[in-house]
């Protein structure tokens, strides 16, 4: 399976400390090694990097394990490929524009005897992730004209990602820069950073960091991934059918799928 990383900041922060966890994971210490890729937001732009080569020996990884890039929204997959070979056009996360914002999108799971609903979104690559974002794009741009409020949003992927989860795994992670969308139905898991601030300890890698020394008394710092990335923090699990919309590092609107197998 693959693993997600993302995270939810009130500030523009970077993710170095666990992008270097996640890094490792790609293909040196996991079976990840089928490609990655990362999206930042940076207000309504949207700076991605994606590679089909093992992530923790990509020279664009290293780049970006070194590089400190702020955002307030980002997804970030390693990729073990199960449906659709190796190849950068499968590689997540996935983009699209929809309402005048770029939407971005990444996936973790196989569904089988999938079929996305039909529109103007269809999928470049060969992977059902990317045909699972199409479908919850289709499926929004068929209902509304016009970005609905957010507790409509969520009220429609939810009912949308609803019949998915007989079908297998959908673990994902969605964002249009304004807010991130995550859903669990096996694993993942989220620790939010606030004042006071300390440190933090890699699970996969000799390095530590106090963020006391990087932050205010004021910062909101979430992180989401499919395993905890410290040894030395508690992190928290979502529940199978869990959904959760993050908006400047906290939790704004959660649910749960019933229909989960």
């Amino acid at each position: 399976m693959c693993e997600l990383l993302g995270m939810s900041a009130n500030v523009p922060t970077d993710i170095c400390f666990s992008f270097a966890g996640l890094m490792r994971r790609g293909g040196e210490i996991g079976p990840h090694k089928d490609g990655w890729g990362v999206a930042f937001y940076e207000g309504k732009g949207l700076r991605c990097f994606h590679d089909a080569s093992p992530c923790h020996s990509s020279a664009i990884a290293r780049l970006i394990e070194q590089y400190p890039i702020k955002s307030e929204n980002v997804i970030c997959h390693i990729r073990q490929a199960n449906v659709g070979g190796v190849s950068l056009a499968n590689t997540h996360p996935f983009t699209r524009e929809l309402w005048s914002h770029y939407w971005a999108f990444a996936h973790n799971g196989q569904l089988a005897g999938f079929h996305p609903a039909a529109g103007p979104y269809s999928a470049v690559g060969d992977t059902d992730s990317e045909r699972i974002f199409c479908h919850l794009l289709n499926t929004l741009a068929s209902r509304y004209s016009a970005p609905p409020r957010l507790d409509e949003l969520t009220q429609t992927l939810s009912e949308c990602c609803a019949p998915l989860l007989p079908l297998g795994v959908c673990n994902l992670m969605l964002s249009n820069g304004e807010w991130l969308f995550t859903l669990c139905t096996s694993k993942l898991h989220w620790i939010t950073r606030r004042a006071p601030f300390g440190p933090a300890q890699l699970s996969d890698l000799e390095l530590e960091v106090d963020f006391k020394q990087h932050t205010t008394a004021n910062d909101i710092v979430t992180v989401i991934a499919t395993e905890p990335l410290t040894s030395n923090e508690q992190w928290e699990a979502y529940q199978p059918g869990e959904w959760m919309l993050w908006q400047k590092g906290e939790i704004v609107l959660r649910g749960l799928l019933l229909t989960v197998q």
